[in-house]
């Protein structure tokens, strides 16, 4: 199986380093992935159809018409896309295109880094199962979602105690979607929660592909 890991954007959330702690991630489940620092490596929608799971890693930044077209079009395809923190529920802010398919978009993270806990809420699924509630010492994002997430972990806000969803699934189309709004820089993935989570949210998503070849 192929990825791309496509970062860049804020450097706060260490596109670079975090995007290879993604690869080896992916290496070590038999996907093969690419790293780009350009945008420009959307602008092919036959190269992108030829791919498993696209990994978008870009705090902010924005898309041309074309290559928002076309990353939404690989997704509605079949291709996989999955992702964590900023680098993809803070991506493209002026794409609500982008967002709709990603199920959320970031609003705050109020009191900045602080402690928390993560509550897995479906221990059936293959991305939480066997998982227990762990803690995270980073930002806790509060987002507005889209009510048709599969949401497979919550938090409490810190806040004002409202439950906020940290991870989810969805399909757009015949592509796989996951997201983790953990991973706010390298040090977030020395919990072992954490990056198994992502580690397989973004399995499940690369293995959607075969399913419409």
């Amino acid at each position: 199986m192929k990825a791309l890991i496509v970062y860049g954007g804020w450097a706060g959330h260490e596109p670079g380093p975090v995007s290879e702690v993604i690869a080896k991630a992916l290496g070590e489940n038999g996907i093969q992935a690419e790293r780009s620092d350009t945008l420009d490596s959307l602008n092919d929608l036959d190269r992108l159809l030829e791919l498993d799971l696209i990994v978008p890693h870009w705090t902010a930044g924005t898309l041309s018409g074309e290559q928002s077209k076309n990353l939404i079009q690989a997704v509605e395809q079949g291709v996989g896309i999955a992702g964590c923190h900023g680098g993809m529920g803070d991506a493209f802010r002026d794409n609500p295109g982008y967002q709709y398919m990603v199920g959320g978009q970031w609003v705050a993270h109020p009191g900045g880094k602080l402690e928390y806990t993560v509550h897995i809420v479906d221990h059936a699924d293959p991305i939480t199962a066997d998982l227990s509630h762990f803690r995270m010492n980073s930002e806790q994002y509060y987002m507005h979602v889209d009510p048709s997430n599969h949401v497979l972990a919550t938090t409490v806000c810190e806040c004002n105690g409202c439950t906020l969803p940290v991870v989810w699934k969805r399909m757009w189309g015949k592509g796989r979607v996951f997201y983790s709004s953990l991973g706010h820089d390298t040090k977030d993935f020395d919990v072992p929660e954490c990056l198994t989570i992502l580690t397989r949210g973004m399995a499940w998503a690369a293995c959607g592909r075969e399913a419409t070849r």
